[in-house]
């Protein structure tokens, strides 16, 4: 990717910045697409990757986890990084833009989700593109 931190700080609001370059959180059941459910897709807010379809978005009821917009899979095997995060005194697994490295959530086993794991991931870390 070729932007520079400068522009990235330029580009995004002071809370994004937080979350997405420096592995923050938004606050459980404040995000914008928490409850969103048109078509289309889930972009990087940064670099406008393509992250997630709608397809794949569905309304988690785990506990602790379920402040978030949830998906069950990813657009494509090169549009997210995993990398484990052994922060805050717990063994999570942190999903990462391929492209640009932003912190956008993270990747949980759980035995009530479609295909056994979910993404959970920040709304302010995404845009998002409307099927036309």
């Amino acid at each position: 990717m070729n932007i520079s931190e400068d522009e990235i700080k330029k580009k995004l609001t002071p809370e994004q910045y937080k979350i997405m370059r420096q592995g923050g959180t938004e606050l459980p059941f404040t995000g914008k697409y928490l409850n969103h459910d048109e078509d289309g897709m889930y972009l990087c807010a940064v670099c406008g990757a393509k992250l997630f379809s709608s397809k794949n978005k569905y309304e988690s009821h785990t506990p602790g986890l379920s402040g978030w917009p949830s998906f069950t899979d990813v657009m494509n095997s090169d549009a997210i990084k995993l990398v484990d995060d052994d922060s805050m005194g717990m063994h999570r697994v942190e999903a990462l833009c391929k492209n640009c490295g932003s912190h956008l959530g993270h990747l949980f086993d759980d035995a009530d989700a479609p295909g056994g794991k979910h993404y959970c991931i920040n709304s302010t870390c995404l845009d998002f593109e409307k099927k036309n």
